[in-house]
């Protein structure tokens, strides 16, 4: 880990405190629904959504909705509340993620919010045969644990030091999944430095901001829901990076600027 990524600090007092505006963030999903609409259909794989630190399947439940009126075969966790990576949690995942695929008979897409974000990289990275993409949202996967407003909160529900990775689940966190990888992420974010939640682009590795995203309201920003949907309906091995041309681009910065 580089000096710069071991000295970053977590998001200021101030952005923690404007993750407030998730609420706003809810109603502006549910105004734009009908432009949502026009969102590209998927092909009916399976999804699993898996939901950031201390927060369980209802979190993600608006965007489960969509992404299912969008064609696809949605699943929550199923474990409950997120307190970490706690005995069995890992296992029920590997399994979760090869019922999907046996049952569906196609490969598994993984979108995960924060902490799941991070549970999907490394899943992908211990059986990219069923895996057919991931995409994170606000997920600290690079860097220092410590640069995050939720630390303390991950140690005191999950009895684990933020310090600690398990090598047995999928190895080194911040190494990039081998299959196709989207990192979401916001400069705004307020619980988790945005410099951490980024992949480092390749040919099948990319990062799409969106600008004045609330952390907490990853999960139904419009413009991320719109982002998840259109990377999910790629036809399966014809991967390519995100556009940003055109309308796009007023919505979607330059994640390198």
């Amino acid at each position: 880990m580089s000096a710069a990524a071991q000295t970053l600090r977590p998001p200021s007092r101030l952005l923690m405190l404007l993750e407030a505006r998730a609420i706003n963030e809810f109603g502006a999903f549910l105004g734009a629904l009908p432009l949502l609409s026009l969102a590209p259909k998927g092909d009916g794989h399976p999804v699993l959504v898996l939901p950031g630190l201390i927060t369980s399947d209802t979190a993600t439940r608006p965007l489960r909705s969509f992404l299912k009126s969008r064609g696809y075969a949605v699943s929550g966790w199923g474990l409950g509340r997120n307190f970490g990576p706690r005995a069995g949690v890992q296992d029920a995942m590997l399994n979760l993620v090869q019922d999907l695929n046996e049952t569906h008979g196609r490969k598994v897409s993984l979108v995960g919010w924060s902490l799941g974000g991070i549970y999907a990289r490394q899943l992908a990275k211990m059986m990219p045969d069923r895996v057919r993409s991931v995409i994170t949202l606000g997920s600290p996967f690079g860097g220092s644990p410590r640069a995050t407003n939720a630390w303390r909160t991950y140690e005191a529900v999950s009895g684990q030091s933020a310090d600690n990775h398990n090598p047995d689940f999928g190895g080194e966190m911040s190494k990039t999944p081998p299959v196709p990888t989207t990192a979401i992420f916001s400069r705004t974010d307020g619980i988790c430095a945005w410099q951490n939640c980024i992949e480092q682009p390749g040919t099948f590795a990319e990062n799409i901001e969106v600008q004045g995203a609330s952390h907490c309201g990853m999960g139904h920003h419009p413009a991320i829901v719109y982002a998840v949907a259109e990377r999910l309906a790629q036809p399966e091995g014809e991967w390519k990076p995100f556009d940003r041309s055109g309308w796009r681009s007023l919505v979607y910065p330059d994640p390198a600027r």
